[in-house]
């Protein structure tokens, strides 16, 4: 296990690099993922200019700080998308709570996304909607929104991009990084769980984008990136 945090053990603090960079390949390719500190972090490296290959811009948004946990990568979400359609979900369940609860942090080391519950729940009664399945439950790996699949000869299923809308960013998900075929069942299952208090966004969430953090100016920036061959 490797720190990447602002604690005063983490490997970051330690090297003192004003930014990394990190791009994590698919959850099963046996590439290795690729780590860059200091000038060697440059989202450049993965594009031309400031867009990516498959066109998409580089984006960038501010880090929060939380004096209650002042290491951590807090961010400012300001909602959820699935598709095109915008989730209704109260901004204040991703704010910071007075007493440092809450809030809405991106971590490397964290597998799946725990999502605060109500934004959970929005996101399960979308998919619901939006997929034309039988809707299960995976006990065996804990995941409480699947569906059966694959889906029948007659049914045509088309699952929609995931969308995190960020103080001025938009973070897309395609359904690999936010879907999973579970191996037990081969249920189609969302890689997140819910989480009473707070969020936070895991490495499943971010495979294939490649992420800096800016540690000197205070902001993440991504853009998705072949994680495999950069």
């Amino acid at each position: 296990m490797v720190g990447f945090g602002r604690g005063p053990l983490s490997l970051v603090s330690q090297l003192g690099p004003s930014r990394f960079s990190y791009c994590l390949t698919s959850y099963l390719s046996p590439t290795p993922s690729r780590l860059y500190f200091g000038a060697f972090a440059n989202l450049n490296s993965t594009n031309t200019s400031s867009s990516s290959s498959s066109g998409s811009p580089v984006q960038s948004t501010p880090f929060v700080v939380n004096p209650a946990l002042p290491s951590m990568y807090f961010l400012s979400l300001r909602g959820i998308s699935l598709g095109t359609k915008r989730l209704p979900i109260d901004p204040l369940a991703f704010a910071i709570n007075d007493d440092g609860t809450g809030g809405v942090v991106i971590d490397s080391g964290t597998s799946i996304t725990w999502l605060q519950q109500d934004a959970y729940e929005a996101v399960r009664r979308g998919l619901l909607s939006a997929i034309p399945l039988p809707a299960m439950n995976d006990t065996d790996i804990g995941l409480d929104t699947c569906f059966q699949w694959p889906p029948p000869p007659n049914v045509t299923v088309t699952v929609p991009d995931f969308v995190f809308h960020f103080d001025g960013a938009n973070m897309t998900l395609p359904p690999e990084n936010y879907m999973l075929i579970a191996s037990t069942t081969g249920y189609l299952c969302l890689a997140m769980v819910p989480s009473g208090v707070g969020t936070i966004i895991g490495n499943y969430q971010q495979q294939n984008l490649h992420i800096l953090y800016d540690i000197a100016n205070s902001f993440l920036s991504f853009v998705p990136a072949p994680c495999d061959i950069i």
